[in-house]
């Protein structure tokens, strides 16, 4: 004997849609945060990179002597300037201004034994050298990374 289908509603009911959609609400909750962390890493080493990289394009412009001038690099919070000569002006018009991306900062700034939310140095012409050794810490609300800058002139990431 058959079996008759044809009193049988089609259809998706209401505690099916619920279901999914609690389904869904755990899925989103959990993976959510998880994203947010992920960008939020990547901010951190996009920054990490832009620090280095202007560190090492201002060593590179004072050994190649570009204008027979020495180049320095200003740490702010929200961003690194590339200055030329031995003292940072703010208002110079020949800085270049790198901002780094939110939600990362430079947290933390010791050069020369001094500690700050900001600090500078140049490279001498001749050697390479930097006139200040220490740290740049660039933070994010759950990550943190350290470059330390060598009296050699080399910045690496800690």
């Amino acid at each position: 004997m058959p079996i008759s289908y044809k009193n049988k509603k089609k259809g998706v009911t209401a505690v099916e849609i619920l279901i999914v959609l609690a389904v869904l609400g755990i899925l989103f909750s959990i993976v959510l945060p998880q994203f947010s962390k992920i960008r939020e890493n990547q901010v951190l080493k996009n920054g990490i990179e832009e620090i280095l990289s202007s560190i090492n394009k201002a060593k590179s412009q004072t050994l190649s002597s570009l204008n027979s001038l020495e180049y320095g690099v200003h740490f702010e919070s929200g961003q690194v300037i590339i200055f030329k000569g031995t003292i940072f002006s703010a208002l110079d018009p020949d800085n270049e201004d790198i901002n780094i991306t939110s939600p990362a900062s430079i947290s933390d700034v010791t050069l020369g034994g001094v500690s700050g939310s900001s600090g500078e140095f140049y490279f001498n012409r001749l050697s390479g050298n930097p006139s200040k050794t220490g740290t740049v810490t660039l933070s994010t609300s759950n990550y943190s990374k350290t470059i330390t800058i060598s009296a050699a002139g080399t910045a690496s990431v800690n």
